[in-house]
Order: C-alpha cells, then sequence, then structure tokens
C-alpha cells in the first residue's frame, strides 16, 4: 500500500482556530445533581439565592442577648445588673437572638450574681457580636451566573442559600480509540503472562482517559483495534453514538497502515492533517458525524502535546470555561540549543534555581520518551522561525511544577550512578520538602557546570594518569579560584558489563580486540570513558581497533540495557547496573566517586540536609545492599 503524505498541514495557531471552531458541534445537556456531588461541574443556569443566609438575626459569640440601650452607662466603676430572661437571655453562636435584643455581649464579660441576675461593667453597642439575616447572602439576589465551575468553598454557599440540587451541564463523554497491531492491554504483557507476544503495551489511552477527567470529560475507552482499516471503521461506526468529541490514536501519520485518515475522508470530513509542532506533527483534525474527531498521534509525548494544544481547548470551550494558563518563568538555557527551522518545538526541561537565576537543561526530545515529561519541570516552546536557543539568551518556561519545588531542589550536574536515586528518595524521605536534580553529562561536563556557575554540586570520578589520583588533579587544573569543599560518596568497581552466561567468553579488555565482540562505549568527557581510554592506552590497544568504539551512552543503566538488549556484547560500567539487568561482570578497577560543592553554595540548607543524607546510615545500607560499592569513607570531606 502506498504511504501517506500531509495534505492539509497547518501551523500549531491554524489548528488551534480549527479546533475551536469544531467546539462549537459540542452542545452539552443539563442535569441535576446534589449539591454534595457537585464540586468541579459547571453550572448550567444562574443560580439565586432561596432564603437568606443567615436566615435570622443570630448571635456571633457565645454570651447574652441584651438591647444596647439598658447597657448604656455601665463601667467597671458603675456596673449594671441585668435581669436574666427580662433585661437578657443566654446564647451560644448560631443561635437566633430574642426580638427585644439587637446587641450579644461575651460571656467572658458577664458575671453571674445568682440564678436570675448578671453584672456588666461595659455598655453594649447596636448589632455588637451579632450576625444580622442576610448578611452573607439575602433572598433572590443571584448566588452565581451560569458557566461557574464550582468550587469546595462554593458548596457551602449553595447549601447555605437552600439548594439541595443543582442544575449543571452534563459532563462531555470523549471516545477513545486505540488502534495499532503492535500494541498490548496491559494485562497481556509479557510481565503478567510470560506466553504473551511480543509487542507494546498501550498506555496512550491511559493517559489521555486521565487528562479527559481531570478537564471535566468522561472517558470512554475502545478496546485495541488493529491495523485493518474495515476494523478501524467498524469500531467507529459501532462505538460513536454518545460520544461528543471522538479521539483515534494513532493511525494518522504517513504509514503504509496509517488508515485513519482515508477512514475520517470516507466518512466525515478532514479539515487539517499535520500540524506544525514537534511532537505532534501527525495530529489530524476534523467531522464525524457532526461531531469533532482528532486522530492523536501514537507515539506518547506527541499524543499528550497534541491533547493538550487541541482538545484541552475543544473540552473547555464546550464547557464555557477558561483555558488554563501555566506559570512561566524567566530562565537561561545551560547551553545552546539547536531547533528545526519551521516547526514549533514543545521542549522538556529540568529547571534549577543556582546564585539567584533559573537555569533549564533540554530532556531527550524522542516522542515516544513519556518519562522525559514524568521527569520534566517545564516546557520552552521554540517558535516556528527560530532555530534553536543561544545560552546566553533569556527564555521564557511554562512550569509543570510549584516554583517552590524548583527552589527546593539541589541542582547536581556530572556523572551518572545509581546510588543517585538512592540519594534523592532518601533525601526525600527524611526532608519533605528538598529534592536532588541529577543531570547526567559526565565528569568533566560536572566541573564545567561548577565553572560556570549553573549547578549547587557536580558528581565526578575522574582519574588522573599522571599522579594515580581522583579529581583533586582536574580541580586543580579547571576550577582554579573557586573555593571548594568535597565530599565523597563511594568507592565503585567499574568493569565489562556482558550479556548473560558471557555467550562470547570476555574475559578482559583485550577480548575487545575480537572481530565478534561488538562494544558500547560511554560519551566523551565522562569518568568512565576517560578510565577506559588510559586502560586502553596502558594495555596498548588501539581504539578504532574496537568496534562500536564510537557508539555512545550517557549513563550507566543505558551502557547496560544495549547489553542486554542484544545491540552490542560489552560495555563499560559499574557493577550495580549489570546486577540491575541481571548481567555478567568482569572487573577492571575501583574507583572513588565525590560530590565537588562550591563553599558559596555548601552552608545552603537544602545542601546541607543532602549532605547530612549522604552520612546517614540508612543512605550507607541500602548503597551496600546494591552490591558493587564500599561506603567506609562516604560523608567524609576530602582535602
Amino acid at each position: 500500500m502506498k504511504r501517506n503524505i500531509y495534505l492539509k498541514k497547518k501551523t500549531l495557531e491554524e489548528a488551534k482556530a480549527a479546533s475551536l471552531l469544531l467546539a462549537n458541534l459540542v452542545c452539552l445537556e443539563a442535569e441535576r445533581i446534589p449539591v454534595a456531588r457537585s464540586l468541579g461541574r459547571v453550572i448550567a443556569e444562574p443560580l439565586f439565592a432561596r432564603i437568606s443566609s443567615p436566615p435570622f438575626h443570630c448571635a456571633a459569640m457565645d454570651g447574652i442577648a441584651v438591647k444596647a440601650e439598658k447597657t448604656y452607662g455601665a463601667t467597671e466603676e458603675s456596673p449594671k445588673i441585668l435581669l436574666i430572661a427580662k433585661d437578657t437571655f443566654f446564647v451560644n453562636t448560631g443561635n437566633p437572638i430574642p426580638k427585644e435584643t439587637d446587641a450579644v455581649i461575651m460571656i467572658e464579660d458577664v458575671h453571674l450574681i445568682d440564678p436570675e441576675r448578671v453584672e456588666i461593667r461595659e455598655a453594649a453597642y447596636p448589632w455588637q457580636h451579632v450576625r444580622s439575616a442576610g448578611e452573607d447572602v439575602i433572598a433572590t439576589e443571584m448566588v452565581f451566573p451560569e458557566n461557574h465551575k464550582i468550587t469546595a468553598y462554593d458548596l457551602g454557599a449553595l447549601l447555605a442559600s437552600g439548594y439541595q440540587e443543582v442544575k449543571v451541564k452534563k459532563k462531555p463523554r470523549v471516545l477513545i480509540l486505540p488502534t495499532g497491531s503492535e500494541l498490548l492491554e496491559p494485562d497481556e504483557s509479557w510481565f503478567s503472562r510470560p506466553d504473551a507476544r511480543p509487542g507494546v503495551i498501550e498506555s496512550n489511552s491511559y493517559v489521555l482517559s486521565g487528562l479527559i477527567i481531570e478537564d471535566g470529560g468522561i472517558p470512554i475507552r475502545h478496546p485495541i483495534v488493529r491495523d485493518d482499516r474495515n476494523e478501524i471503521e467498524k469500531a467507529l461506526l459501532s462505538s460513536c453514538e454518545g460520544a461528543d468529541l471522538i479521539l483515534i490514536i494513532a493511525g494518522s501519520s504517513a504509514g503504509s497502515e496509517d488508515y485513519t485518515r482515508s477512514v475520517i475522508e470516507e466518512l466525515g470530513e478532514v479539515l487539517i492533517h499535520g500540524v506544525s509542532m514537534m511532537p505532534g506533527k501527525p495530529t489530524l483534525i476534523g467531522k464525524f458525524k457532526e461531531r469533532p474527531i482528532i486522530g492523536i498521534p501514537g507515539y506518547p509525548i506527541s499524543a499528550i502535546i497534541s491533547y493538550e494544544e487541541l482538545v484541552r481547548p475543544i473540552l473547555k470551550r464546550s464547557l464555557h470555561l477558561v483555558n488554563p494558563e501555566r506559570q512561566k518563568i524567566k530562565a537561561f538555557p545551560t547551553r545552546k540549543i539547536p531547533s528545526k527551522l519551521g516547526t514549533e518545538e514543545f521542549l522538556r526541561v529540568k529547571i534549577g534555581s543556582v546564585g539567584g537565576k533559573f537555569f533549564v537543561t533540554p530532556l531527550p526530545r524522542g516522542s515516544g520518551m513519556i518519562t522525559s515529561l514524568t521527569r520534566a519541570d517545564g516546557i520552552v516552546r521554540i517558535p516556528t522561525l527560530s532555530e534553536g536557543l543561544d545560552e546566553n539568551e533569556e527564555i521564557e518556561v511554562e512550569l509543570l511544577k510549584p516554583v517552590q519545588e524548583i527552589l527546593n531542589t539541589v541542582v547536581m550536574v556530572g556523572s551518572h550512578d545509581l546510588t543517585l536515586d538512592i540519594l534523592a528518595n532518601t533525601l526525600g524521605r527524611f526532608y519533605p520538602p528538598i529534592f536532588l536534580s541529577s543531570h547526567h553529562v559526565g565528569s568533566l561536563g560536572g566541573i564545567l557546570a561548577i565553572k560556570n556557575g549553573i549547578c549547587h554540586m557536580a558528581g565526578v570520578h575522574l582519574f588522573d594518569p599522571d599522579t594515580g589520583e581522583y579529581n583533586f588533579p582536574y580541580i586543580r587544573q579547571y576550577l582554579k579560584g573557586i573555593d571548594l569543599r568535597v565530599i565523597h560518596l563511594v568507592n565503585r568497581e567499574q568493569g565489562l558489563i556482558i550479556q548473560q552466561g558471557n555467550p562470547k567468553k570476555i574475559e578482559g579488555l583485550g577480548d575487545l580486540l575480537r572481530k565478534d565482540v561488538s562494544f558500547i562505549n560511554r560519551q566523551k568527557g565522562s569518568g568512565t570513558r576517560i578510565l577506559l581510554d588510559h586502560t586502553l592506552k596502558t594495555l596498548s590497544i588501539e581504539s578504532d581497533q574496537i568496534k562500536g568504539y564510537g557508539k555512545e551512552e550517557y549513563t550507566h543503566m543505558a551502557v547496560a540495557s544495549t547489553v542486554a538488549s542484544g545491540i552490542a556484547d560489552a560495555g563499560l560500567g559499574i557493577l550495580s547496573a549489570a546486577r540491575a539487568l541481571g548481567l555478567e561482570f568482569v572487573p577492571v578497577c575501583t574507583e572513588s566517586y565525590d560530590l565537588i560543592i562550591p563553599s558559596v553554595h555548601f552552608e545552603d540548607e537544602k545542601v546541607q540536609r543532602l549532605i547530612e543524607t549522604v552520612r546517614s546510615e540508612e543512605f550507607k545500607k541500602t548503597v551496600l545492599q546494591m552490591g558493587g560499592y564500599e561506603v567506609s569513607r562516604t560523608g567524609e570531606e576530602l582535602t
């Protein structure tokens, strides 16, 4: 079958305008529900108070109700005596006050003489400590207008105004139709059933369902439909009744088995096919049986961006609600970030607050990497006519997390190590308001980040061949003039990570010269790469003799994963990464992994809490359980 092409590709702004026009097709009926279950619902008619609140004059304090004029003249020197049940009446907060009274004296200012008399030593004034009838709401006045979204506060106002039920707009019903022959339901995966066929767990429909619920809609998920045009058409026709909006996941791209466009063209109308945004380019916008229908891309990030930019506005418009905007801050990129001209890019970023400025570091840009959103602190929109961002250019960032959480985050840049995840988790348990954000750019990258003032600390394990020392020669070379403190984190085993069972019988670095052995390397500037190059030199092995030397990964787990998948036979990494994936390990050396901290940040409360966590017995115990680490000097300050 021939491949599709994007026949009606538009800019994001044009696509937004088209989706908002389609929102007019969504006409929501009204229903009556109990006020107690109306939180978050949208009122379908103006609501007028049925009763006043409070419905009568009532006491605002515990005390006695009096006629104010009968208390005039009372002082400490000349108190007045009042007769109970004649001149005064005991009341509690919220009680109606007798008609003949107009003030309340607090009980602590009342002196009981006997069961029939009280003494007061200060005069009251009219309506003192009294809530007048209708003080909050007067009967017949409007409490809420039509299209108001009910908050928790509003529940009290509705009940106080005499409402037990309220008329609200029905929630928009959104049909979600996931397609793809490669997809598996979550309970069909190998994790749930060892005999399951190979495939990808379908998760997009569940993510979209959650977003729809958050936006006030009702998701209706259809089971997975395989890539068959007739089956997609049949599923669409049989499930569309009762839906206000339809989402078809995948099948809107340019593949030979992408049928969404042709199905909608035949049964409805395609308005836009392809949007100039990244991720999310394959998005399709159309009409089907007088309903909006959106073709959602199959990659997770593309699906989410497509939903947030083009589906959410339809739901909000149908409910007559304002589409919410995220909080925004100004920040600087930590490095130059190129982007494709002619496409608006949604870049997921980590954000750090260092030295009174915010800095952003891009996360992986792949559309299939859902963790680039779960780990992100914010999103940077790179405009269509921009070729990227300059590191000296202040940019706007949309926050995905509260700004206070970012301010409470320790920013660490440098080498990857599995103990950092343990450290982050333990820190969060010991000190819940404090977080650790680690960026894995290699040990030299961490030292440069310290030099540029964009992090609180760096994690390094740099071996110096000339002195045989770790880290300090590089500190003296690159960070001269910067006052620093160095805290030892762990000693760890580095070695060759090889496939389970060692099918290639690899026994050391010398085996990397074999033609049947492929290697996966770490990136330039990483401590592991420097260690490898030094060790190869001592063994008189030329790097160009190693098959795969030029292929790089940025973390030990990425190296281990590459080996586990069979893409490579071996890679240099740490023992704990090999154990995590059940791989074999050939030791090469033990190295020192340290934390470099500029003195200007050392006394920062969040940095001190992190150091306390490093020194804790719980952290050390957990690290030892991973294997491949030695913690006898963990937490020591090195000089």
